[in-house]
């Protein structure tokens, strides 16, 4: 965890970045200090506003912004632990009471909206669908994010969902676009759900996803390479083990476990609200009768009980940042909460060599298959 002050019109704040030690990582970015001063001198002209953050990354757009009394919500449950302790650095801050998700979102309207800009061009556009039916209709929005993160074709996704007054000059290499509320809706949009079909020798499953979702469209060549390895070892699994898809996505590992034994106890668990959702949607419409439970967290809860079989493609990236700080806080995790000969399946990029961290915590660790990019183990402890 990285440590820093931030420095902005409304005051300061020590914020710490959760999950790295690198001293060049910090809680907030260039567009988290634009936002905040575009927001600040939005709500002075506004008088009271009723505020809405979305998708804050640390807390600083929450911390920043507590003297307007903001409502919060984040489709990432890493927020809501890293804005509870960096509030705890700074005791003159109130901070919001709770943070929404898209599990239970907030309902408006809204004067004053200040978003960070997801990279995920679906999510954007849903995301702006969604704000014009909670904002007010002299609402503000502000958008906000690092120019190398903006999604492609984002002028075209503001221009076709909300009503942009004003793109404001670049700084720091973040940006700024001001907007009024528009007209397109999310019951008038196709894209909500996306998504492709699973076939397998016992039959054809549907498997959909919300936009902030990872490989919604289409399979992920490491989850494909992974996929017969979960038929196999839960084809030799007794009556009632129990079974975690952590890291869940679209809940396409746990689909295969199912899909292969219906006699199993799924939890389907991922950082991303719209994740869980997916996965839940998916396994009520193919197996209606399935014995799952479901689950937002960042990474395993501290008292969750012991699994028999843990299921995992990790995720090797964070706000932009890349490397294998997730994957190994998850493999310790998992290692703790398997039960006596309980195993993790899991698949990663070749390159990131968890062949020698799966080694800190777990005993056995088997190479099942591999291909140019990606290599599925098995591991656990004797």
């Amino acid at each position: 965890m990285t440590t820093a002050q931030l420095d902005f019109s409304g005051g300061s704040l020590i914020l710490a970045r959760p999950g790295t030690g690198d001293p060049t990582l910090r809680a907030w970015d260039a567009a988290d200090e634009l936002l905040l001063e575009e927001a600040i001198c939005a709500a002075a002209a506004l008088g009271e506003p009723r505020v809405l953050v979305v998708d804050d990354q640390f807390g600083a757009l929450s911390l920043g912004l507590a003297a307007l009394s903001p409502t919060v919500v984040a489709d990432s449950a890493v927020l809501p632990a890293a804005l509870a302790h960096n509030a705890s650095l700074n005791p003159e801050v109130t901070p919001p009471e709770s943070v929404f998700s898209w599990i239970n979102a907030p309902e408006g309207p809204f004067d004053l909206v200040v978003l960070r800009i997801p990279r995920q061009a679906d999510y954007l556009a849903w995301l702006l669908r969604w704000l014009n039916r909670v904002m007010a209709d002299s609402g503000v929005l502000l958008a906000g994010g690092m120019i190398k993160h903006l999604p492609a074709r984002s002028v075209d996704v503001f221009a076709e969902a909300v009503r942009t007054e004003q793109v404001l000059p670049a700084r720091k290499k973040a940006r700024v676009i001001r907007c009024n509320r528009g007209a397109a809706t999310l019951a008038d949009w196709s894209a909500t759900w996306k998504g492709y079909r699973l076939g397998d020798r016992k039959g054809d499953v549907g498997i959909e996803a919300l936009p902030a979702v990872f490989a919604r469209e289409k399979l992920d060549i490491g989850t494909r390479l992974m996929l017969p390895h979960v038929v196999n070892e839960v084809s030799t699994a007794r009556a009632g083990d129990s079974v975690l898809d952590l890291a869940c996505g679209n809940g396409v590992l746990g689909l295969a476990a199912l899909s292969e034994r219906r006699d199993l106890q799924l939890v389907f668990s991922d950082v991303s609200s719209q994740a869980v959702l997916s996965a839940r949607r998916n396994v009520e419409k193919a197996f209606p009768d399935a014995k799952a439970a479901f689950s937002q967290r960042d990474g395993i809860e501290s008292d969750p009980g012991a699994f028999d079989l843990i299921l995992l493609n990790p995720p090797f990236h964070e706000g932009g940042v890349v490397g294998d700080h997730i994957a190994l806080r998850l493999f310790e995790q998992a290692s703790q909460h398997l039960r006596p000969g309980g195993r993790l399946l899991l698949v990663g990029n070749r390159h990131l060599g968890y062949h020698r961290s799966l080694r800190r915590y777990f005993s056995s660790v088997e190479q099942l298959d591999a291909s140019p990019k990606f290599v599925v183990f098995r591991a656990g402890n004797r």
